[in-house]
This record gives C-alpha cells, sequence and structure tokens, in this order.
C-alpha cells in the first residue's frame, strides 16, 4: 500500500533513514514527480535545504536534477511543429535525460555537469550545474518521471524512491492560468493557454502516473 507523507521534514528524515540502513553510503536518487503547478521545483529546493542544512557538519550534501532542463530547443520545436504544446512529453529529449541519470548512479566520483531550463530566456542552459562527488542525494523533479510510456518507463529502475506530489485538479488549473496572467496574459488569454496545453499535460500525469512509493500532500 503506497504511503503519504504530509511534511517535508518527514520526507528528509525518510531519506536519511534510507542512507543509513539500506544504500550504507551510496548515493540515493529520490523522484520528485507531478502535475504541471504542483509545487516540484519549491519541494525539491526546499527539501534539498534542508538535508544540506542537517547535513552541515558532513562532506556530503543533495542537489536538484530537473527534468527541465532537457527540453527541446524552440527552434527545433517550430521545425517539428511542436510548439503548441512545449511542455508535453514529446518535447523532452527522454533518451538525453535518462543517459544523464544512468551516468548519475553509476558515476559518483567524478563532476558531472547538467542543464537547467532558463524560464526568463524560455530555454536549456548546457552544463549549469555540476554534481559532485560530494552529493549524495539527487533529487531529480518532473512532469513525467512516473510515466509508463516509451522512453520515460526506463526512468522508475533509476531511482531508490520516488515520491508523488497529490494535488487536486482544480487547484492545478487555478495555479497554471495565473502563471500565466503572472507572464503577462489577460485573464482570458491566460485561460485560454492553460486549457489548451497545461491543463492537459495536468490531467496525463494525474491519470497516468504509477508506481509512486509515497504521496506528497502539496500545500505551496
Amino acid at each position: 500500500m503506497t504511503q503519504t507523507i504530509e511534511s517535508i521534514a518527514a520526507l528528509a528524515q525518510r531519506i536519511r533513514i534510507m542512507q543509513a540502513e539500506q544504500l550504507q553510503g551510496q548515493r540515493l536518487i529520490l523522484a520528485l514527480a507531478g502535475a504541471p503547478g504542483a509545487g516540484k521545483s519549491t519541494v525539491a529546493e526546499q527539501l534539498c535545504s534542508l538535508l544540506n542544512r542537517s547535513g552541515e557538519q558532513s562532506d556530503r550534501g543533495a542537489i536538484v536534477v530537473p527534468m527541465d532542463g532537457f527540453h527541446l530547443d524552440n527552434a527545433l520545436l517550430r521545425e517539428r511543429e511542436l510548439m503548441a504544446v512545449k511542455g508535453s512529453p514529446q518535447t523532452f529529449d527522454v533518451d538525453g535525460f535518462a543517459a544523464l541519470l544512468h551516468r548519475l548512479s553509476e558515476q559518483d566520483d567524478a563532476d558531472v555537469y547538467i542543464p537547467v531550463f532558463d524560464r526568463a530566456a524560455d530555454l536549456s542552459r548546457n552544463s549549469a550545474r555540476c554534481v559532485s562527488a560530494r552529493h549524495s542525494v539527487i533529487i531529480v523533479e518532473g512532469n513525467y518521471l512516473l510515466l509508463p510510456r516509451p522512453g520515460w518507463k526506463s526512468l522508475a529502475p533509476l531511482f531508490h524512491l520516488s515520491v508523488m506530489l497529490d494535488v487536486p485538479l482544480q487547484t492545478l488549473e487555478s495555479r497554471l492560468i495565473q502563471r500565466w496572467v503572472d507572464h503577462g496574459l489577460s485573464p482570458e488569454a491566460a485561460r485560454e493557454r492553460a486549457l489548451s496545453n497545461d491543463i492537459p499535460n495536468a490531467r496525463l500525469v494525474l491519470e497516468e502516473s504509477t508506481g509512486a512509493h509515497l504521496h506528497f500532500k502539496s500545500v505551496r
């Protein structure tokens, strides 16, 4: 039976127990999955910060590896007529993402440089973050980490612990519309933009994601 967890502190404690009892000092890879607007980035950064504070006397630490770094470039999306559905599963380099996760799971003694998505510039920046030997916890966050579709389903075996952020669809809709309002669109245009792509992607994540070890009640 899938367990539910309701605080970042409790999740951090679960990770520390796994490190001590199950992995015996090996690198732990955590999947933090959820629909667009679920608060994945916020939870991931808060969890990372908490783990790093609790390990102040240690040479080990946590780092966030975002799936969004593997967005296909806008020029390629335009060429493939996919700009209208940017953010959907087919607009990511899932094979490249899987290769990175394999590398992180197999190699923990050297620097690995990862891409990070720049939202202001609307593009991925290559080698924008460094995962080093000191990082014993990798927090992977993204929409489709638990999607049982070709390409995406290869990710699940790489995660020692998978967590699904549970947020009601109605709440997601409000957040996703507000996100576009914050980007300067009118309320009407923001609603149309969200309904055309973001909200269908959110439904996809909610309906198809499987295999989470824990469900997290996000309160962002």
